[in-house]
């Protein structure tokens, strides 16, 4: 039925909507960004993943520093025999009952095949390329959150248009009975409108649902009260600011989060290898050490200080080593490779918002039209009727399509905006946009 189908289309055409009015709470899209980014568990992830990159970084740091150990021991010693055959058959010790030994040890790497240094600029890429990875989960989160937001405007508005317009079904109804009463129209033309009022309810009912999940997927993300019913002011979301939008992926390719990340890791994959190339050389470490011993009654021995040079090559590993050498070549191949991919994927990405942004700033001109156009048409068909020059069918018609160009007029000025924060997003510019990249 061609009621039918454009009543699907009107009501539809978002997949959401909203519940009835009720007390709610208001919350600007800035407010909501800053609280996911503060409160969401993938956020909370991303941050503790930075801390442990950041301990990771000052754990090879430590490798540059002095190793100093000390050991002490203190023995009881029971009926020990000490002979000295050198000094003749005779000769012997007093039988000592204790035996205390104190050492102090320092190493302190002087030259490993510059594996320090390269282990630290590796760590120190990949403490960096974490930083950058959760600046991207924190794009992400944002992203959700206006997708979310902006669905919740729409489904609210599309409640609103519903509402009224159920109010003026209804009254035709009424109007339709006495008439019906009075013999002015068959009651095939009441029953159509009640028809059209039944319909408008189910809608109503199926939108509440839509709805009641979107909020509670907002409050879970901001980790408010599920039963949180929250109200988009269109005044706020209206006076977003929309301009300066991205035109190419050259400012994506110079600001996405997630290509920094991969350039980083190509980095710290760089410097992997001169890791893996430091076996090839030998160590040499400073060495420095200090000795006490008392063996009570025989021996007492203090101030032993040495120090020197330790030197130590592994033969064996410079054929053993080119196998690791390789690994770590082919792992920074695959990151470059990984480079390259990801950039071709952005600019793809880039390429369709824009496409899309631009697609939703022609429709909302379009709808703007067709809703004049069909609100027109609604007067004179209401007109024609109402002087019996028009029947049930093209009223009601008529009807649905005026709705159905409403609903579209009020989601087309939400999607401008989404599809803008969407365009921003593959540009890498949506946490500057909110000034909270400092969260």
């Amino acid at each position: 039925m061609k009621i039918n189908q454009l009543m699907l289309f009107g009501i539809f055409f978002i997949g959401i909507s909203s519940i009835e009015a009720q007390e709610k709470t208001s919350l600007t899209l800035g407010e909501a960004v800053k609280m996911a980014w503060e409160k969401s568990n993938e956020v909370t992830l991303a941050n503790t993943k930075v801390n442990t990159k950041k301990y990771e970084l000052k754990t090879v740091k430590d490798n540059q520093y002095p190793d100093i150990k000390v050991s002490g021991q203190y023995q009881r010693l029971t009926k020990a025999s000490i002979s000295m055959p050198n000094q003749g058959e005779n000769a012997s010790l007093a039988s000592p009952d204790r035996a205390m030994l104190g050492m102090a040890n320092l190493s302190l790497p002087l030259f490993a095949g510059f594996k320090i240094q390269n282990s630290i600029d590796a760590y120190d890429n990949l403490y960096e390329a974490e930083n950058a990875n959760a600046a991207k989960t924190k794009e992400d989160v944002a992203l959700r959150v206006i997708t979310y937001y902006t669905a919740l405007y729409k489904a609210q508005k599309t409640l609103d248009v519903l509402i009224e317009n159920q109010k003026s079904a209804k009254q035709r109804v009424t109007d339709f009975t006495e008439l019906e009463k009075n013999g002015i129209i068959p009651r095939n033309d009441l029953l159509k409108s009640q028809l059209l009022v039944s319909k408008t309810q189910l809608s109503i009912d199926e939108a509440t649902n839509n709805l009641n999940n979107i909020n509670f997927y907002l409050t879970t993300l901001l980790k408010l009260d599920p039963n949180t019913k929250l109200q988009v002011n269109e005044d706020d979301f209206f006076n977003l600011k929309t301009s300066n939008a991205p035109t190419s992926d050259v400012v994506a390719l110079e600001n996405r989060k997630d290509l920094e990340a991969i350039r980083l890791q190509q980095k710290a994959s760089e410097s992997n290898i001169k890791v893996a190339k430091a076996a090839y050389y030998p160590t040499l470490a400073l060495l420095g050490g200090y000795t006490a011993l008392d063996l009570k009654d025989i021996i007492t021995v203090k101030y032993a200080m040495n120090f020197g040079l330790g030197l130590s090559y592994d033969l064996s590993g410079i054929y053993k080593n080119s196998a690791h050498v390789k690994v770590a070549e082919s792992k920074a191949l695959e990151v470059k490779n990984t480079e390259a991919v990801m950039t071709d994927r952005i600019k793809v990405e880039v390429q369709k918002s824009i496409e899309d942004y631009d697609l939703a700033i022609n429709q909302s001109v379009v709808y703007d039209e067709a809703l004049q156009q069909a609100s027109e048409n609604y007067r004179l068909v209401k007109d024609k009727f109402d002087n019996g020059l028009s029947d049930t069918n093209d009223l009601v018609e008529a009807d649905v399509e005026q709705l159905s160009a409403k609903i579209n007029t009020a989601v087309s000025k939400a999607t401008i905006i989404q599809k803008y924060y969407e365009l921003l997003s593959v540009s890498g510019q949506l946490s500057q946009s909110f000034n909270l990249s400092k969260i």
